[in-house]
């Protein structure tokens, strides 16, 4: 019966990320430079606000979009830190980042439907529109120092095109579109009947006062899908709790996928996000800007180039002084040097790995050492 599937099911690849994350972990000391995420647990207050839902019996079902008072403290805090006008029936709390990723593009895409991804970006998103019987088209942004060349973008659109996904700060890059690379995109969709998701997971985790969301062009409110997750910010990758946020129109549409595939997140979870929301993550910010420092400074003396990350916990080095194809690359620098890296044809940046630095400070240098010796034997 495996041929009688969803077809769509055969063209989707699985994570190479937990691949190589897989192979490191089979492999006997090895140093893993690879998940996107905080060696942190998740703040104290959080996980007691959890514990008390639990003990005074939240255990029961609750509104498919959120509990009220999670919808409205996400309201006001998109509106007093971001400037965001949502209001709380314009929120579907989901199940991370992931699913309303999947929420957003299931609900817009038709077979055949085109959707820009501007690359190096996470696989993530070529695989939900494949299996939403979307097309990908890559829009490379290397030449442009990771940013968006609006004369490319304009290449990529086509009366097919059914949106475009922007992710900044960006992984694995780290870099932040700039003013300029935003316009691109605001002149290159607003006369056309185009969505923008934004997927701006990383925002609070940005070094730069200077870093924009899309979602600011409020002109085009009733196409923008903007996806935020609580894993990042506040170290709960675990809860899988996440939200997205769209014009009414849109969101009582979309919120029958989450409703039918979810029904809701689980309620004492929804208490503890809500807890989530008052803690301050600037302490952590400011370590993982300290290890930025670091990493790339280690990196630079290996004689490796590396664009500098303004934002999230990631570094995107050249590797092609090598010769050596990345996934090759990071099968052998687990195999013989005890330390793994994501490759960059992963996210579509070949001749590129990437280093998560959200790891502990001792496995981070000790890290970096195995991989310093490394790239002697490749010299």
């Amino acid at each position: 019966m495996r041929d009688k599937l969803n077809r769509a099911v055969y063209g989707a690849r699985r994570s190479a990320i937990r691949e190589y994350s897989a192979l490191a972990a089979a492999t006997p000391g090895c140093i893993r430079l690879t998940l996107g995420e905080p060696e942190a647990d998740t703040p104290l207050p959080v996980r007691r606000r959890a514990q008390a839902a639990l003990e005074a019996g939240e255990t029961h079902y609750i509104p498919n979009n959120g509990s009220p008072a999670l919808l409205e403290r996400i309201a006001a805090f998109e509106r007093e830190k971001n400037g965001m006008d949502y209001a709380p029936g314009e929120i579907m709390v989901t199940a991370g980042a992931t699913e309303a990723l999947f929420v957003a593009l299931f609900g817009i895409l038709n077979p055949g439907d085109e959707v820009v991804i501007p690359v190096p970006a996470f696989v993530l998103y070529e695989e939900i529109v494949k299996l939403c019987r979307g097309v990908p088209v890559m829009l490379d942004t290397a030449p442009a120092m990771f940013r968006i060349d609006g004369k490319a973008l304009k290449r990529c659109l086509s009366p097919r095109t059914k949106a475009v996904i922007l992710n900044t700060p960006n992984n694995p890059t780290g870099c932040v579109y700039s003013r300029e690379s935003l316009d691109a995109v605001y002149a290159a969709v607003r006369d056309r009947d185009i969505f923008v998701i934004c997927d701006d997971v990383y925002r609070q985790l940005a070094y730069t006062e200077d870093c924009r969301s899309f979602a600011e062009y409020r002109d085009l409110r009733d196409r923008l899908l903007v996806v935020q997750s609580f894993s990042k910010p506040y170290a709960m990758t675990g809860w899988r709790m996440g939200y997205l946020m769209c014009d009414a129109p849109v969101k009582e549409r979309l919120e029958l996928i989450h409703q039918f595939a979810v029904v809701s997140t689980p309620a004492p979870f929804q208490a503890a996000a809500a807890e989530a929301l008052d803690y301050d993550p600037s302490e952590l910010r400011e370590r993982y800007r300290v290890r930025r420092d670091y990493v790339t400074g280690r990196l630079r003396d290996m004689g490796l180039t590396v664009p500098q990350p303004e934002g999230a916990f990631y570094v995107f080095p050249s590797i092609e002084q090598f010769g050596i194809p990345s996934g090759e690359f990071c099968a052998r620098m687990i195999r013989e040097a005890g330390v793994a890296a994501v490759p960059g044809f992963c996210f579509g940046g070949e001749g590129h790995i990437r280093l998560s630095y959200c790891c502990g400070d001792h496995a981070l240098r000790e890290g970096l050492d195995r991989m310093e010796r490394f790239l002697r034997t490749l010299s």
